[in-house]
């Protein structure tokens, strides 16, 4: 029974590493396999798509074959994809390696949170929620730091490595998990009549924002540094801890100062974290070839705060929203909004990407078609 939240915890980690720690290695992949831009970008948007596609699927098909059985289906699967992963000869066979690893993080994701709901009651349930929320955190903000100094040390390869090692450890560790099973309507992960309530539903869109203003960022920062900026990885991967340090001190600053001022208060705490993303943001327009890299420092600091203040204050505050017999149910609505978000808004900042792209490039090539027209005039 000790080792569940071990096991539960070190799988679940992977799932937000592999959503932002992988764009940093697509520069060192396009050097390997080729930089055709579609493929290239499937194996980031691979991941996130069927991830957040299957979540859903894997929550009907876990009440059917047990939480224990869908996650270790999860696990095996997603290790399994991660070593095909590290071994790919090619762009098309590790963008196939990176769906089936989207499909397993899915898995994962949907057991991570029914076991953890079926195990624990009461103080000992919203203990194991937050460290499941505080994992996602360390997960999503040392991703790209943890990659970095992974491709510098052995290769692009070494990243699925790594993660299919931590996810064969955790495979292990499934063995002692007990059988569980939902018994009834208050005990399934999903029940979305929740969201009825404005309160929870309000604090369930806090991370949505967080995934805009931050996740984005954080998955494809990296690799604008390297363009803009001539950084190697491992130096992008040691940059961006200007940007997840603060997601780390965030949560324990605001903890001491709700309790040493009655004047920090939960709403107010959000609407700082908003104003934090939004000025960050803006102040991340400063990133160019003709700007010194110490001019996104600051930027890169407030967009940290803004992501880190809310973490576990969140949790906590959604889950007092509810009756305590739906606690359990409640943290699995957050963290599907909490990861599904963040795997959606990354590929939907992709395909906005790819599609501004697509038009400039149309609209250089009309120009260029028109200028090479002949001129004609009046011959008379």
């Amino acid at each position: 029974m000790r080792a569940v939240l071990p096991v539960v915890l070190a799988a679940q980690f992977v799932v937000p590493m592999s959503i932002s720690g992988t764009a940093i290695a697509l520069p060192v992949i396009a050097a390997d396999l080729g930089s055709d831009p579609t493929p290239l970008q499937w194996v980031v948007n691979g991941f996130n798509v069927a991830f957040a596609l299957f979540t859903v699927v894997w929550g009907a098909v876990s009440d059917r074959i047990g939480h224990r059985t869908s996650f270790r289906i999860g696990v095996l699967l997603t290790a399994t994809a991660s070593l095909v992963s590290a071994f790919a000869p090619s762009l098309l066979l590790l963008d196939a390696a990176r769906v089936f690893a989207g499909i397993g993080a899915a898995a994962v994701l949907v057991g991570s949170t029914s076991i953890l709901s079926l195990h624990f009651q009461g103080t000992e349930r919203a203990t194991a929620f937050a460290l499941f929320g505080t994992v996602n955190g360390l997960g999503l903000a040392l991703g790209p730091t943890i990659s970095g100094l992974l491709i510098a040390a052995i290769d692009w390869r070494g990243v699925f490595v790594a993660q299919a090692l931590v996810l064969l450890v955790a495979a292990v560790g499934t063995l002692t998990l007990p059988v569980l099973r939902a018994h009834s309507t208050a005990d399934r992960l999903l029940d979305f009549r929740l969201l009825r309530n404005r309160r929870f539903l309000a604090l369930c869109l806090v991370p949505v924002a967080g995934a805009i203003g931050f996740v984005t960022l954080l998955t494809y920062l990296p690799a604008a540094l390297s363009a803009v900026a001539s950084l190697t990885p491992g130096r992008a991967g040691l940059f961006m801890l200007a940007m997840t340090i603060p997601v780390l001190i965030a949560p324990l600053t605001v903890a001491r100062l709700s309790r040493m001022f009655d004047a920090v208060t939960p709403t107010r705490v959000i609407l700082a974290s908003l104003g934090c993303l939004v000025v960050g943001n803006l102040g991340m327009l400063a990133l160019q070839p003709s700007v010194p890299l110490a001019a996104v420092v600051i930027p890169m600091i407030l967009v940290g705060f803004g992501f880190g203040l809310p973490i576990g204050l969140v949790d906590g505050e959604a889950l007092a929203a509810v009756p305590p017999h739906s606690s359990g149910t409640a943290a699995g609505v957050l963290n599907l909004f909490r990861i599904g978000s963040e795997a959606l808004m990354v590929v939907a900042v992709t395909v906005t990407t790819a599609a501004i792209i697509a038009l400039s490039r149309t609209a250089r090539s009309d120009v260029s078609s028109a200028n090479a027209l002949p001129a004609t005039g009046d011959s008379r």
